[in-house]
């Protein structure tokens, strides 16, 4: 079984209207199609572009006026899954629920179904300065290709998770980021690597670039789209099958062979998950047959 991702850079700078924004993703969106892929994979808080729109009054927006854009965000990417006949993974929208801001991720179907990941593991600038609140639910999605997961920037730095989602069946994780500096891009990109190592999983992971002069938190990006395996003979010897180049505009496109997981996890030079010491720590398979 083999599925193409793709995963976008994608260019933040200043818009006046949702049809920029809608303009922008169709042309991802389409050059995805065009490469044949079948998920594409958008970055974590690129709807912040939105904000640069401004009010009616010429003032800034802030980030609590950003799920104000949900109903045209979702539609607009419902659209564009169904009449390309892709799976999109839509970075994440901060939507409002009971009064709190939550940071989401939306996986539009090729049906129209639209499911959603908040994410789990809120950095202290999401809580400090835009009063986020952590998703408290976890969940695998399967797809006609296979069983995936979605986990936000910060989330794959901590390796529990990941672990639950392999126990749950996972074999890709789709990790939309947006990261501001150098450090922070690669304390995701090396966690995406040991994850990748820890569990024999696919990890893709997509970047915002540019900036937004008037959102604040958002005026500096630095970012790079990957698409990275194991380390096993069957896989590159860097564990990545493709990657962007730094702060560029693009989008990378490669196809992940899931059979070559099932081999190396059976056969590989190392076999880490089924070496795990679950005899010294938490099974995650048992616990998620109990649960």
């Amino acid at each position: 079984m083999k599925m193409r991702v793709s995963a976008v850079q994608y260019h933040l700078h200043s818009i006046r209207s949702f049809e920029e924004f809608a303009a922008q993703c169709t042309h991802y969106v389409k050059t995805a199609q065009e490469f044949g892929a079948e998920f594409v994979l958008f970055p974590e808080f690129f709807t912040t572009q939105l904000l640069s729109i401004g009010s009616e009054a010429g003032g800034s927006l802030t980030i609590n006026e950003l799920p104000g854009f949900t109903e045209q965000y979702k539609n607009l990417f419902i659209s564009l899954a169904v009449n390309n006949s892709l799976h999109i993974i839509g970075g994440t929208h901060v939507i409002s629920r009971n009064g709190k801001l939550y940071n989401v991720a939306h996986l539009f179907y090729p049906d129209g179904r639209v499911e959603e990941q908040a994410k789990l593991h809120i950095t202290p600038t999401e809580v400090d300065e835009w009063n986020m609140s952590a998703g408290d639910h976890f969940q695998v999605f399967d797809t006609q290709k296979g069983r995936i997961a979605i986990l936000t920037c910060y989330d794959i730095e901590f390796p529990e998770i990941v672990r639950m989602a392999k126990a749950k069946g996972a074999d890709v994780i789709f990790c939309p980021s947006c990261t501001d500096d150098r450090h922070g891009f690669h304390r995701v990109r090396y966690t995406s690597h040991a994850r990748a190592i820890e569990n024999q999983v696919y990890v893709v992971v997509a970047g915002t670039i540019g900036s937004l002069p008037t959102v604040d938190f958002m005026r500096a990006n630095f970012g790079q789209a990957a698409i990275i395996t194991p380390n096993d003979i069957p896989f590159p010897p860097k564990g990545i099958i493709a990657e962007g180049e730094l702060n560029d505009d693009m989008i990378i496109t490669a196809d992940l062979d899931l059979n070559l997981l099932y081999e190396v996890r059976e056969r590989g030079s190392v076999t880490t998950w089924r070496d795990r010491r679950t005899d010294l720590y938490t099974d995650w398979e048992k616990e998620n047959i109990d649960g």
